[in-house]
């Protein structure tokens, strides 16, 4: 079981990527094929965690299908954050990672379908989860904002020099 077929996918823009070739998942009951020009932005991570899950690596596959399942509705959202935790297992992603990655996408789908005894596994790893990154994400979340400010005043002085001295910076990026 697992993943059947090779990722092949083809960048759009500086977000978003498209899969150029299906992608098949062999699951316990069922397979899944995602189709080609299917559109992804991989693992969908806030910027101040991306120092701890970057958007892609060796989950790409689980949360390109995991966003398949999301939008297509093949499945309810329970099982389609389940048959990602599961994947994710498959692609070898370490177990803290792969709970705290099951966490979120679970929060992501508003705890939907979710039982009572799986809220209380759901809480217990989003509480630790919280306590373990909240100092790492606020000193990054500080340390982004402040790497804005720079960038800012850099592109300000620069437009204040002379049309022949300004040299090709591009504008600041305001999202974060």
């Amino acid at each position: 079981m697992g993943f059947t077929s090779a990722l092949v996918v083809e960048e759009i823009d500086g977000k978003f990527w498209k899969v150029r070739e299906p992608l098949k998942y062999q699951g316990a009951d069922e397979e899944f094929e995602v189709p080609a020009d299917f559109r992804t932005d991989f693992a969908s991570v806030p910027r101040p965690l991306v120092w701890l899950i970057p958007r892609y690596g060796v989950y790409t596959r689980a949360a390109i299908l995991h966003d398949y399942l999301c939008r297509t509705e093949r499945v309810s959202a329970a099982d389609a954050d389940g048959i990602f935790r599961r994947t994710l297992r498959e692609c070898d992603v370490s177990r803290p990672r792969r709970w705290m990655m099951w966490a979120a996408v679970r929060l992501g789908s508003r705890l939907a379908g979710i039982t009572p005894a799986a809220f209380a596994v759901w809480l217990v790893i989003a509480v630790a989860s919280v306590v373990f990154l909240a100092i790492p994400t606020v000193v990054v979340t500080v340390f982004l904002v402040l790497f804005w400010f720079v960038e800012l005043i850099a592109w300000a002085v620069d437009r204040l020099a002379p049309p022949e001295r300004r040299t090709a910076v591009p504008r600041p990026q305001m999202k974060t």
